[in-house]
């Protein structure tokens, strides 16, 4: 029995359909370096993210479907990934930064800088190169957070990022001695902000998660003007005194025309109730990423400066983790050809 061509070999893996992107993994470019001899077959699959959370599913699919061929004796499947980028070149960002992502919330209090630390932490354990800017100058934990001593190097006029569980971190808690209070107004802030951008040596990253402040003030006007975001996470907790401020921060991010990512309820249980976060994004129409129990894991893992997601991998607070840095890198996938406006003022 003589074995397929490639051209066969193609045909048969047009079956397998990428989920998220609704067009069959040929189509989609993602059948690389294919190579068929004597009934042996080897490919890889180039898919848009190392966070998609169908990667296995999509490779068993592809395997089965090769082997199913007349003639096939072995098949052979690697994964890697390539991810696209939303910014348009010539942006201010230092480095080669293919995705912004703002985490961010109408209040304080609701666990944001908890929940960008372990989804940055998520992804890179996933394969990803990220970055994480603690925007939050009121009040920088992500150093805490992320366990990180000591300040920034210099190379030239470049900050170097700090680095933790992967992570390149920059934090203006980095920069100031403890206890010292961050006294900025407006200005201040923007330019803070544009030189954690632009003065910081970011290198190649996929995706940098931008923690935000809470409200809908100077630094998500400045955020907004300075980068195009690929776009915006919102957390908020579950009870409507939480919600009435999500929703301002909701409508913020719409008034200036950047795409809300979805939304994630956290600290969900008996304690705060549940449900409020997936009631909202109804309301806007927006993506809901799912809840994150209130659980005593992530408070320790959080003073311990080791992520719960590194701290106990083998839990479920860890798992939910995992499927959101999925849900968000696939929902960027889906957006890949997009581009973002700049906010007018």
């Amino acid at each position: 029995m003589s074995s397929p061509t490639k051209e066969q070999i193609l045909d048969a893996l047009r079956v397998v359909q990428d989920p998220d992107l609704h067009r069959d993994i040929v189509a989609l470019g993602f059948v690389q370096d294919l190579a068929a001899c004597d009934g042996v077959v080897k490919f890889r699959l180039e898919l848009t993210t190392p966070a998609c959370p169908v990667k296995e599913q999509l490779k068993e699919q592809a395997r089965a479907a090769v082997a199913a061929l007349p003639g096939i004796r072995q098949v052979t499947v690697e994964l890697s990934a390539k991810v696209r980028s939303s910014l348009p070149p010539g942006n201010i960002i230092g480095g080669d930064v293919r995705n912004v992502i703002a985490v961010t919330s109408g209040k304080g209090g609701v666990g944001k800088s908890t929940v960008a630390v372990n989804l940055a932490v998520a992804l890179s354990l996933t394969g990803a190169r990220v970055g994480l800017l603690d925007a939050d100058v009121y009040g920088p934990n992500v150093p805490v957070m992320m366990g990180l001593t000591g300040k920034p190097g210099g190379s030239g006029k470049k900050m170097q990022p700090l680095i933790a569980h992967g992570v390149k971190t920059i934090s203006v808690g980095s920069l100031i001695e403890d206890g010292q209070p961050v006294m900025w107004r407006g200005p201040m802030l923007h330019r803070a902000l544009e030189q954690f951008l632009r003065d910081v040596e970011w290198g190649e990253l996929d995706y940098l998660i931008v923690d935000m402040p809470p409200g809908t003030g100077d630094a998500q006007l400045s955020l907004a003007q300075l980068v195009p975001l690929t776009g915006v996470v919102v957390v908020t907790m579950p009870q409507e005194v939480s919600l009435t401020d999500v929703r301002r921060a909701i409508g913020m991010a719409k008034a200036v025309k950047v795409e809300i990512l979805g939304v994630i309820e956290n600290m969900s249980g008996p304690v705060f109730g549940e449900g409020g976060g997936l009631r909202t994004a109804e309301t806007f129409g927006v993506p809901y990423f799912g809840s994150l129990p209130l659980t005593p894991e992530v408070r320790r893992s959080g003073d311990l400066g080791v992520p719960v997601v590194i701290a106990e991998p083998e839990s479920s607070i860890a798992e939910a983790f995992r499927n959101l840095a999925g849900q968000i890198a696939a929902r960027i996938s889906t957006r890949q050809a997009a581009t973002l406006p700049v906010l007018e003022v």
